[in-house]
């Protein structure tokens, strides 16, 4: 049996401000699907309407690299959605392998894997990776954010 585990958070008011949501997933084949449902529903009801195309493309492709490239047991996605702003952060226990930047390669391809990275790069109004916590072991996000179109973040 799978169990997926979804929470809510509200974060202080302050130049961050927004609401904070949290889902952990198994590492399964389903993890993307589940990531691209959960964010879809969220943005949807966040009245982020216009980023759920972008949104959906972007944390597939993380869930889908912490899956394929990992060994961790849990994919912890965690979304923040402000006014203008929504960033989705993807977190694995693998403090091995961080990601490769995206090479900048034609996505017309008849390759099936390695778009994941690109794909936030072309899509996301920033994107990066962190290292979290102070010691061993370490854990890494990568995360990106997405803009209201004509919105000044």
């Amino acid at each position: 049996m799978t169990h997926v585990h979804a929470t809510a958070y509200s974060t202080p008011p302050g130049p961050q401000g927004g609401e904070i949501y949290r889902l952990a997933l198994p590492n399964t084949a389903g993890a993307a699907k589940l990531s691209r449902d959960f964010i879809a529903s969220l943005l949807t009801v966040s009245r982020h309407c216009g980023l759920v195309d972008d949104a959906r493309l972007c944390v597939a492709g993380l869930v889908t690299n912490a899956h394929r490239h990992t060994r961790t047991s849990l994919i912890r996605v965690r979304v923040t959605v402000r006014r203008k702003l929504v960033t989705v952060s993807v977190a694995d226990d693998d403090h091995w392998a961080l990601p490769e930047p995206p090479a900048f390669r034609d996505l017309r391809g008849e390759q099936e894997g390695g778009r994941g990275l690109l794909l936030v790069e072309r899509l996301a109004f920033a994107w990066g990776m962190t290292v979290l916590g102070g010691h061993l072991p370490y854990r890494k996000a990568v995360w990106f954010t997405l803009a209201r179109t004509g919105s000044e973040p």
